[in-house]
């Protein structure tokens, strides 16, 4: 979780911060290309103001913000095409009688805002369309004969149309570029990922704050792999097959998965090995295979997104030659008794080996997927039947009504949003008619925009549209004055416009990594835009500030105040998912313990994803929560603790079942199953507290059956290290059950400090 510093300058910085990832030039180009066309056009016919609304269609069609296959952008671009054409028809009927135009405001924004329970698409969508009808409704709109309103639909359809024509044509020239780029964005947050677990052990005063960087990265690389599935499900489940291709691509995907359960587990294995000092023995090598292992990532990333094989992995396998070779130059010094290790230590020693045949195996894991990679650029055949890799589940159709009916309550917090929006909206039109504003409806698009379905939200994009919007007017009113330089009066037209698209290409490349910057770069871009359409001069920039704080202080006012649905609320229900969901994982995994199963790989990973999907919601909804007023928000460091608890316990877990494949079970600690019997008996107590609003019940006796486990594994170590005195370097029984039963019995005593705090802070949110 991201602390957020209340220091003015370090506050101001952060709402200019870019996230992680590079300039989307495609889009920029592509946002340039689509309004170009009807620009120009307008400009040579000499009709720039009926070209504006063809304009504005096209623009707000291709904002559509779908990340996905094409058939999924297509989709949503012809719905938005459709909405917008439809919001400028009904805008132009409603826009003559001031009595009808505000209850059919009301109606329209309450029914977009529904939109949003059929998903993020569908409420990009109903975004867009709904911003068509306020500036349609205060710009365009106005009708007078059925002929000219015909014209306009047309030149609205068309801009619309224009710009969904050039995503099907993308989709026939590159039909396969989405799932190509989804999948590199997988490689490169899972480089990330495995670039912050080689810092674990550089800063350890810091160890707090690299845990969140280090879960959020965690969380980044779930989503996409959730986004790549998806959209690899889109594609090929619809041709009823994959192609060559797409068998590469699920290979690489599920890999992902993998390694990611690796890297999980390692990082459990450095927590536990970095506070011992045999640890620091190899500590260089192993951080430098780590290092290798993320470059590798990039590369591969890098590799998938432009089709070109460029992974080198000399330098990985020399750096993992590296570290086996200091692992057997320690493992001769305690075998020729150089380094005197005692009963208490010998399980470093194990917890060594198995970080080094980890970073091995990843490393190995590496190799092949580079193969992969390259069979995918070179188009051969790659079984996945081989893999044991089954695909993606087809996601069945969603209903139509059925949500709709969950939802109509006021219970429901997107129901609750749509009203809000509505109400805020309406009243920010009534107010932009009322008052003696030349652009008045610009207030309402602010509100539109910035009321998100929770307090947090709302106050983030307030600000950052609010600040951005200060200084792109400045910036905007800046040109307007340059513009009107006599040295430029000859060629004004073609600067404006100019300057616009290029003020859009840059604003569009940007927009994914920064909504401040975007909204800095979109602000003189409408200037220019309107400056183009009717005089308006540098005053435009000055009313564009002054509507877009009230529009943001309308937001903010309707947020905290019609109905809010407060996080403190709602965050025990979803910690109670999200202990309920761990709980099903850990108790699949101790099955396969217990009774020596093995779970599908199939019924594993979606357990596994379940958890982690609920962990990342979990994070997510603290967020929110550390947004909200202070005097909402309650204690926060209960809630913030129980969190990295619980994703704690998810990585105990996790290296537990990557632990599973070494794990012959012929070796069983006696208290074991009456061990994780209680430890289950206490997950379901906890969740059945948070959901209840009761404290929980008193812990029973753990550490009995943990000393019980100790003491097992003391004669285990015992036995071995009496093999060692007589250089026994043969594969015993007591050297297998050693290598067995040691994770395991670390793992369970990290487990029961997970859920003894876990109790603990839960018995204190209740209280």
């Amino acid at each position: 979780m991201q602390s957020t510093d209340k220091r003015p300058l370090s506050w101001l910085l952060q709402q200019f911060q870019l996230k992680p990832g590079k300039p989307a030039i495609f889009s920029g180009l592509r946002s340039l290309f689509i309004l170009g066309v009807p620009i120009g056009i307008g400009i040579i016919t000499g009709h720039p103001s009926e070209s504006a609304i063809a304009t504005m269609a096209a623009w707000f069609v291709g904002m559509v913000n779908v990340d996905g296959a094409y058939r999924q952008r297509a989709t949503a671009a012809i719905a938005a095409t459709i909405g917008v054409t439809l919001m400028f028809l009904i805008a132009s009927l409603v826009s003559n009688h001031f009595w009808l135009a505000i209850p059919t405001t009301f109606l329209v924004i309450f029914i977009a805002g529904l939109a949003s329970i059929y998903g993020n698409v569908a409420a990009s969508v109903s975004l867009v369309t709904s911003i068509m009808f306020v500036i349609s409704l205060a710009k365009f709109a106005s009708f007078s004969n059925w002929s000219t309103l015909i014209q306009h639909c047309v030149l609205c359809l068309a801009g619309g149309t224009w710009t969904s024509v050039l995503l099907l044509g993308l989709w026939v020239v590159r039909p396969d570029v989405p799932a190509m780029q989804i999948v590199a964005n997988c490689y490169l947050s899972l480089s990330r990922f495995v670039s912050l677990a080689s810092q674990r052990g550089l800063n350890p005063n810091e160890r707090q704050e690299w845990t969140q960087r280090f879960l959020q990265a965690q969380d980044t690389v779930i989503q996409d792999l959730t986004s790549a599935r998806s959209v690899w499900t889109t594609i090929w489940t619809r041709q009823r097959g994959a192609n060559l291709r797409g068998n590469n691509l699920l290979v690489l995907i599920e890999d992902v998965n993998q390694i990611v359960n690796s890297v999980v587990a390692l990082s459990e294995l450095l927590a536990i090995a970095s506070e011992h000092q045999l640890f620091y023995r190899l500590e260089k090598e192993i951080q430098q295979v780590i290092e290798e292992l993320a470059i590798a990532l990039q590369m591969l990333s890098e590799a998938i997104a432009k089709g070109k094989n460029s992974v080198h992995l000399e330098d990985l396998d020399r750096t993992v030659e590296a570290l086996e070779h200091q692992w057997k130059v320690l493992r001769a010094q305690i075998f020729n008794q150089t380094i005197n290790v005692q009963i208490d230590e010998y399980p470093d020693v194990v917890n060594i080996r198995k970080i080094t045949a980890s970073l091995t195996k990843l490393a190995q894991q590496i190799h092949i997927d580079a193969d992969v990679v390259t069979d995918l650029i070179q188009g051969k055949q790659r079984s996945t039947a081989q893999r044991d890799i089954s695909p993606p589940a087809q996601s069945e159709r969603a209903a139509i009504i059925e949500p709709l009916r969950n939802n109509f309550t006021f219970e429901s917090v997107l129901f609750r949003h749509a009203l809000r929006l509505a109400i805020i909206t309406t009243f920010a039109e009534l107010l932009a008619s009322v008052l003696p504003l030349p652009r008045g409806y610009w207030i309402t698009l602010t509100a539109l925009v910035a009321l998100k379905p929770n307090f947090g939200g709302t106050s983030e994009t307030t600000v950052q549209r609010v600040i951005g919007t200060v200084l792109g007017g400045i910036i905007g009113i800046t040109l307007v004055l340059l513009l009107k330089n006599p040295l430029a009066m000859s060629t004004t037209g073609y600067t404006y416009a100019i300057c616009f698209l290029s003020l859009v290409f840059v604003a569009m490349s940007v927009r994914s990594l920064s909504y401040s910057i975007f909204i800095i770069l979109l602000t003189p871009a409408i200037i220019l835009l309107l400056n183009v359409i009717s005089a308006g001069g540098w005053e435009v920039g000055v009313l564009r500030i002054f509507d877009s704080f009230l529009g943001g202080v309308l937001a903010l006012l309707g947020s905290y105040l019609l109905f809010p649905h407060w996080e403190r609320e709602k965050l025990p229900t979803q910690l109670e998912k999200t202990i309920r969901a761990n709980l099903t994982y850990f108790q699949q995994v101790i099955a396969n313990y217990l009774h020596q199963q093995n779970a599908s790989t199939d019924s594993m990973n979606m357990l596994r994803h379940q958890a982690a999907l609920e962990n990342a919601n979990a994070n997510a909804a603290a967020q929110r929560l550390f947004s909200e007023p202070r005097h909402v928000q309650g204690e926060i460091e209960p809630v913030m603790t129980l969190i990295i608890y619980i994703r704690g316990f998810f990585s105990s877990v996790t290296t537990l079942a990557e632990h599973k494949r070494e794990f012959s079970g012929e070796y069983q600690f006696s208290e074991l199953k009456l061990l994780t019997d209680t430890i289950i008996q206490i997950l379901e107590d906890l969740a059945d507290a948070l959901g209840r609003g009761q404290l929980p019940q008193p812990l029973p006796a753990l550490d009995s059956y943990l000393e019980a486990i100790h003491n097992q594994i003391e004669q285990l170590h015992t036995a071995r290290l009496s093999e060692i005195a007589k250089n026994s370097d043969t594969l015993t029984s007591t050297l297998k059950a050693v290598r067995e039963q040691t994770p395991l019995s670390t793992e369970l005593d990290r487990i029961v400090n997970e859920i003894k705090v876990m109790h603990c802070v839960i018995a204190r949110l209740q209280e």
